[in-house]
This record gives C-alpha cells, sequence and structure tokens, in this order.
C-alpha cells in the first residue's frame, strides 16, 4: 500500500519532527493536536528548523515553502481520515495512547494502518485495544527526528507482514534506516542504553572515578559524542530512573536494579538539565 498522507495525532517534540521527515519527503502531513496553540507551535518549530537547515544550505528556501505546504493542522480526528497512516505521537502514558487509539480504531476506515512512537509501552498490549491489530505497529523515532536516521519498527505479536513492509518502505523514503525488533521492554536502543547509564552512576557512586572523568573516558575510550551521565541528565534523571524499575519489573533481573545514587538524586529533585542541576550544574 502506497502511503501518500500521514496523519500526526500531537504535535509537540516527537510530533512535529515526524511531521517535518514526511514533508521534506514530499508526503502530504495531517498534524492534530487539543488546541490550535499547540498545533500552531508545532508549525512553527518545523519552521525554524527548516530555517536553520537553510542556513546550513541543506535545502533551498523553496524547499522549506514546498514541505510546510504539505504540512495541515487541526483540531478534530475527523481530518485524519484520508490518511493511510496514523502516527500516535501523544506523551508516554499508557491511558492516554489507549484512549487516542480507541478513537482512532473507532473513525478510520479498516484498511488504515496505525502506529505508536511510544519508547517503552509494549506494542502487543496498545494492538489489543484497537480491532486492527494486525495492522498496528511501533515506530520509534529518536530525538531530533529530522537529524536522527534511526527507526526502530517494533513489530506486535499480531503485527502483519503487510503492515511491516510498508512501514518499512515508508521509513526509507523518509531517509531513515530502520532496524526490525521484536516487541520486548525497551526494544534494542534504550534496552541497551538505560542500563549503561545506570552502571554509570554506579561507577559514580563507587568513588571510581569523577562524573567528568567517567564521561570523558567513554566518548575518548569508545567514541561515543556524549557521556552517559550528561546524557542521562539530558533525558532526565527521573526518566532514567522509571525505565530501569520497569525493566526491573518487567524481566525480574537483579541486573536491571536501579542505581541507589540515581534514586537518591530523584528523590533530591535533581533530575537533570530541566531542573538545572542534575550530575551536573547548569
Amino acid at each position: 500500500m502506497a502511503i501518500q498522507t500521514v496523519g500526526i495525532v500531537g504535535a509537540g517534540t516527537m510530533g512535529n519532527g515526524i511531521a517535518q521527515a514526511c514533508a521534506v519527503s514530499g508526503i502530504n502531513v495531517v498534524m492534530v493536536d487539543i488546541s490550535e496553540a499547540a498545533v500552531q507551535k508545532g508549525v512553527a518549530t518545523v519552521s525554524g528548523s527548516l530555517d536553520r537547515l537553510i542556513k546550513k544550505e541543506k535545502i533551498t528556501a523553496a524547499d522549506k515553502e514546498k514541505a510546510l505546504s504539505l504540512i495541515k493542522t487541526s483540531t478534530s480526528y475527523d481530518d485524519l481520515k484520508g490518511a493511510q497512516l496514523v502516527i500516535e505521537a501523544a506523551t508516554e502514558n499508557y491511558e492516554l495512547k489507549v484512549k487516542i487509539l480507541k478513537q482512532l480504531d473507532a473513525l478510520l476506515d479498516a484498511d488504515v494502518l496505525v502506529a505508536t512512537n511510544t519508547s517503552s509501552i509494549s506494542i502487543t498490549k496498545l494492538g489489543a485495544v484497537t480491532q486492527r491489530a494486525d495492522k498496528f505497529i511501533g515506530m520509534h523515532f529518536f530525538n531530533p527526528v529530522p537529524m536522527m536516521a534511526l527507526v526502530e519498527i517494533i513489530r506486535g505479536l499480531q503485527t502483519s507482514d503487510a503492515t511491516h513492509d510498508a512501514i518499512k518502505a515508508l521509513s526509507e523514503k523518509l531517509g531513515k534506516s530502520p532496524i526490525t525488533v521484536k516487541n520486548a521492554p525497551g526494544f534494542v536502543v534504550n534496552r541497551i542504553l538505560v542500563p549503561m547509564i545506570n552502571e554509570a552512576f554506579q561507577v559514580l557512586s563507587e568513588g571510581t572515578a569523577s562524573a567528568e572523568d567517567i564521561d570523558a573516558g567513554m566518548k575518548l575510550g569508545c567514541n561515543q559524542p556524549i557521556g552517559p551521565l550528561a546524557l542521562a541528565d539530558m533525558i532526565g534523571l527521573d526518566v532514567c530512573l522509571a525505565v530501569m524499575e520497569v525493566y526491573l519489573e518487567e524481566f525480574g533481573d537483579s541486573k536491571y536494579r536501579p542505581s541507589y545514587l540515581l534514586r537518591e538524586m530523584v528523590a533530591a529533585g535533581r533530575l537533570g538539565r530541566k531542573t538545572g542541576q542534575g550530575v551536573y550544574t547548569y
């Protein structure tokens, strides 16, 4: 099935980033959010991002205008009816996603594909609340969407081959490099990344090295663009802790036990960049 129009529920960071990636690739977009202010803010973010690409001479002013012309905005789910694929990109909250997916399921034609941009919630579990579980899939984009090449395509137990193949083809059309992943907590990237961050906190708590030296070691020795502790500050220490707690509960393996220092810092409200202090002070 050729996907010519993509509906996106959510005009926030991930939603508008996906909208930009689609529009730049010549795909029509319908971006929906709860208020006109929210969708206009999303479009303004896309416009600013495209301006930066113009300055870097990656695109022309004409390219920007063409991309923006392909993005339609709305506050009504009814305007999603013409899409061949609708991507849910709302806040990472299970109850909210279920509410949205049930609304979409009742509204959309039976042949429309539905994807979720979740980074942690079970695709099989979300798909089961719809009447189109075979046409439901995970598309985990990475932030910032226009810059990051990876898309994790997550198959639920019920996801059909045809759905997977259509989403893989779309991802490649967007200029992304997709990888296919079975449904499991953390999928692939976060399953490996967050425990590494947790281990960095463990090393820090043991006094093995300073935060600066831990980050420098991973940057210089493993060619990482940012150290794990600085990355934790960017992600949010509360988010890192929540992810580790999910892994511990889901897998029942003590290797996913959150670092006590990580717990302490979250309890103290030192959550990273968003609070001005985490491992480092901002």
